[in-house]
């Protein structure tokens, strides 16, 4: 064994309405249900600004960084900045 504690290893828990990352679709998401109840271990996340609420692992997920955060609103302004065209 290593000696290091196993909850060093697993994800953080999320609560609802806090921002999270699903690695597995590259999505930014608001945490609309933990999952507990049904202990299922997946969380419901829907997309900050609306819109369809989905299904994700929650080994999967993470508290949403900075650079999550900002990564959609950046690549929006270099697409208005190409022209509108994602490839220029």
């Amino acid at each position: 064994m290593s000696g290091k504690n196993v909850a060093e290893h697993q994800t953080p828990r999320l609560n609802v309405g806090e921002l999270a990352y699903d690695t597995s679709k590259g999505a930014l998401g608001v945490v609309m249900d933990t999952g507990t109840d049904a202990g299922d271990g997946r969380y419901a996340l829907r997309p900050p600004q609306g819109g369809v609420e989905w299904s994700a692992l929650c080994a999967e997920v993470r508290p949403a960084t900075v650079a999550d955060q900002l990564r959609p609103a950046l690549a929006e302004m270099n697409t208005r900045s190409s022209g509108g065209s994602a490839w220029g």
